[in-house]
Parts: structure tokens; C-alpha cells; sequence
């Protein structure tokens, strides 16, 4: 049977797979895994802002009182801030109901432990066994025993001040252009922003339900773009439905994307003695300019397969703390224990601030280098990517580059399809490499 989990939780369209009675069976079984190695027995639930929200809180909220634990609810707010308060309230845990920057159709149910981290793979299964395991007895107290729903009045003001805290000074003199995605921070970006001094333009901050990512947000930063350029800002910036990312834009409406966030802020850190080990921690999708500016600064550069739970298990296992996706989820371990697009914000305005030095300039530490990408259908991508053909001419073509780019070829995780890219200097070459390679893919 297939894993109900996947790399960011249950997903799927709601009302159709993700269902009421799933989320209720989730919430009890989520509930009995978390509760019982940890007091008191209480968990934080939220969400974005999709229209499915309601009623899969309302089932899965249900499922957690029927075992006797008590549900906090929060609301509407970004993923992140559930992390955090986790932590900050003592909980046996979180849960989100988002699907981050999915379109509205789709929803997810995540849980954190009570330390803040995403569960770990023996944690999910334990949830999905009793789940699935009809036989399963999870407590069905009654009278006093069932659980309450307990809202959690300030959970803004706490998550808010608890940025605020991240870092010195305030952010005044800065006109900033946030895109909310109609999503999860329409409330607390903007507010924690002007809270902080700025002066801020917000669009994409009314959402009806349906309209989170539509159009908007860090995967559709174009009006952002025009917004920026339009209103004479300093910068903008773009979340997601969940606000666990951050895509930026200068001045000029270049967008600076999560590769040239990480190299801004990392060697910011490294010039206040703050990068543990002197490294930072990415996938295999970060660009070669990432790679190429990093050792120009002298920091080292640990690579993951692509997800930002490989990040975070790189993290932990090397001592490192910082690191990210191209797709601009990053992580600050010094501040949180998963992504937050509004703390790397605030993270990347202070060094605008405090060097007095605009986006744009900032964003030239790193050279983005042209990139062909390529999907191949395949009958078979496991023995497609075992191929010793495939192994013999990716090194050929890496020898052809002579250390002037790279070569990527992996399979979708998802689709039937082996993604061929290339990455440099000279597009002709590149065309060229990607070419062979997919002839290459296609025959066998």
C-alpha cells in the first residue's frame, strides 16, 4: 500500500482524498502518537486560508478530543508559527492543515512534535499504522475525559514578537512591497514589518477563500515585480499560501531567489562569527553561481537531495546551521527549527539595513548561471538512472564542460519522467550536453 505521509505530510485534494473522515482518523491517531510520550496532553492546530480549511479543522480537531486531548486552535497563520508554538506553549505538538503553495483544490495535514521539528519517519508510520489498523484501541474517554477546544487568543502577538526578537534594531527607512499570496501571513507580514518601521505596501492580502497562490505569491512574483517598480520601493517580497518561504525582488523588479538569499545571509553570518562550521547546507537543484560565490567566500557548501527535510537532517547530522532551497525555503536553526519565509525577511532586510547596501548590489555576490532543463518520459526511471550507459556518457559530458558547469539527470518523484539539466556558461555547449544526454535517456 502506498505511504500515506509523503515529504510534507498528507496531501491531496480535499473532500475527494483528503477527506473529513481521514483528517478524524488522523487527528485521533496523531493525537495518541503524540500525547503519550509527552504532557500535558494538548496540541496547536492551524491553517491558511483555503476554503477546505474549516471543515478539515472541524474533523481533525474531533478526532483529537475523542482521544482526551485538548486542541488550541489558532487559526489562520503561516506554518512556521506553529513550530514555534509548539515550543513556546509546551505541547505534546502542532498541526497545519495547508498545502503551501498548491493551488486552492488541495489541502494537507502536517504535525510537528513538541520540540518544533517535523516528525520523523518512524513517528509518521506510527500514526499511519494505528490509522490504518482497524483493530487499533486509541482512547475514547467521556465525560470529563474528552478533550476541549481551548483558543489561543494571542497567537499573532506571541509569533510576532518572537520575530521581532531575531534581530537588533528596526527597519526603518525601508519601503517594502509584500506579496501575502492571499495566503497564511495576509495578517502578521505586514503587521510585523510596520511594527518594526517600515513603510509597507501590501497586495495580495485579501483572501476569500479561494484565491490563495492565484496569480500571487513567491510562485508567481510577476505583479510583485511591476508592484515594486510601480510604488519606488526599496525591495519586495513574496510568500507563499503557507508563508514558509521567501522569494524576493530589487528595486529594478529582478528577482532574487532562494540561491542568492542563502549567499547574502551567509556570509553576513560569517562576517559576525555566526556560521557554525563555516558551512551551509543545499540541494542539488542551487544553482553553480551559488556554488562558485560560496567558495569565493571561503564557505563550504554541503549538498542534499532535493526537500528541505534532507536539509534539515544535513543540518542536525554536520552542526551546521543555515541552509535552503532555491525555491526559497531556508532555514535559520539559530532562530527556528523549520523554514519561515517571514524570519528570512527580516533576516534579509537586516543585512540591507545594517550595510546600507541595496538589494540589487547584495544579490551580485552571486552570478545566476543559464540552465537548460529537460523531462523525459520513461516506461522504467529506476532502470533508467542504474543504467551504466547513462553513468559512462553523464561522465563524458561532465569531462566535455571541463569543470565550467555541471550535470544533474534524476528521476521525478512523482511522475514517470528522468529530469536532464545543465548548467554554465555557454549555452551552445549546454544545448549541446542536454541534447545527447536525453537521446540518450530516450533509447534506453
Amino acid at each position: 500500500m502506498t505511504r500515506l505521509f509523503g515529504t510534507d505530510g498528507v496531501r491531496g485534494i480535499a473532500n475527494k482524498d483528503l477527506t473529513p473522515d481521514l483528517a478524524y482518523k488522523l487527528g485521533r491517531a496523531g493525537a495518541y502518537v503524540l500525547a503519550k510520550d509527552h504532557g500535558p496532553g494538548r496540541l496547536v492546530v492551524g491553517r491558511d486560508t483555503r476554503v477546505s480549511g474549516d471543515m478539515l479543522e472541524a474533523a481533525l480537531s474531533a478526532g483529537i478530543c475523542s482521544t482526551g486531548v485538548d486542541v488550541l486552535p489558532v487559526g489562520v497563520i503561516p506554518t512556521p508559527a506553529i513550530a514555534f508554538l509548539t515550543r513556546e506553549l509546551n505541547v505534546a505538538g502542532g498541526v497545519v492543515i495547508s498545502a503551501s503553495h498548491n493551488p486552492v483544490e488541495d489541502n494537507g495535514i502536517k504535525f510537528f512534535g513538541p520540540s518544533g521539528y517535523k516528525l520523523t519517519d518512524d513517528k509518521e508510520e506510527q500514526i499511519e499504522e494505528l490509522l490504518l489498523d482497524s483493530d487499533a484501541e486509541l482512547p475514547s474517554p467521556v465525560g470529563a475525559g474528552v478533550g476541549r477546544i481551548q483558543r489561543v487568543a494571542d497567537a499573532d502577538d506571541r509569533y510576532i514578537a518572537f520575530l521581532k526578537g531575531t534581530i537588533p534594531g528596526d527597519l526603518s527607512g525601508l519601503k517594502i512591497v509584500v506579496d501575502c499570496a492571499n495566503g497564511a501571513a495576509y495578517r502578521v507580514a505586514p503587521r510585523a514589518l510596520e511594527e518594526l518601521g517600515a513603510k509597507v505596501i501590501s497586495v495580495f492580502n485579501i483572501p476569500d477563500g479561494v484565491n490563495i497562490n492565484a496569480g500571487c505569491g513567491s510562485t508567481h512574483p510577476e505583479k510583485l515585480r511591476d508592484a515594486v517598480v510601480q510604488y519606488g520601493a526599496d525591495l519586495g517580497l513574496a510568500h507563499d499560501g503557507d508563508a514558509d518561504r521567501l522569494i524576493a525582488v530589487d528595486h529594478r523588479g529582478n528577482l532574487v531567489d532562494g540561491d542568492q538569499i542563502m549567499v547574502i545571509c551567509s556570509r553576513h553570518l560569517k562576517a559576525q562569527n555566526r556560521l557554525s562550521k563555516n558551512t551551509v547546507v543545499v540541494t542539488v537543484m542551487s544553482n553553480l553561481g551559488l556554488h562558485l560565490a560560496m567558495r569565493e567566500a571561503g564557505i563550504e557548501v554541503l549538498q542534499t537531495k532535493v526537500g528541505d527535510r534532507y536539509v534539515l537532517e544535513e543540518l542536525l547530522h554536520s552542526g551546521a546551521v543555515f541552509g535552503g532551497e532555491q525555491s526559497g525555503h531556508i532555514l535559520f536553526l539559530e532562530h527556528s527549527t523549520t523554514g519561515d519565509g517571514l524570519l528570512t525577511a527580516l533576516q534579509l532586510l537586516t543585512v540591507v539595513k545594517s550595510t546600507g547596501r541595496s538589494l540589487a548590489e547584495l544579490a551580485g555576490q552571486m552570478e545566476r548561471l543559464p540552465q537548460i532543463l529537460e523531462n523525459v518520459q520513461v516506461a522504467d526511471k529506476h532502470l533508467v538512472m542504474t543504467s551504466p550507459v547513462l553513468e559512462q556518457n553523464i561522465a563524458a559530458m561532465e569531462k566535455r564542460l571541463a569543470g565550467q558547469g555541471r550535470i544533474l539527470v534524476r528521476p521525478s518523484g512523482t511522475e514517470s519522467l528522468v529530469r536532464v539539466m545543465a548548467e554554465g556558461r555557454d549555452m551552445e555547449q549546454l544545448r549541446a550536453v542536454v541534447d545527447e544526454l536525453v537521446n540518450v535517456v530516450k533509447g534506453l
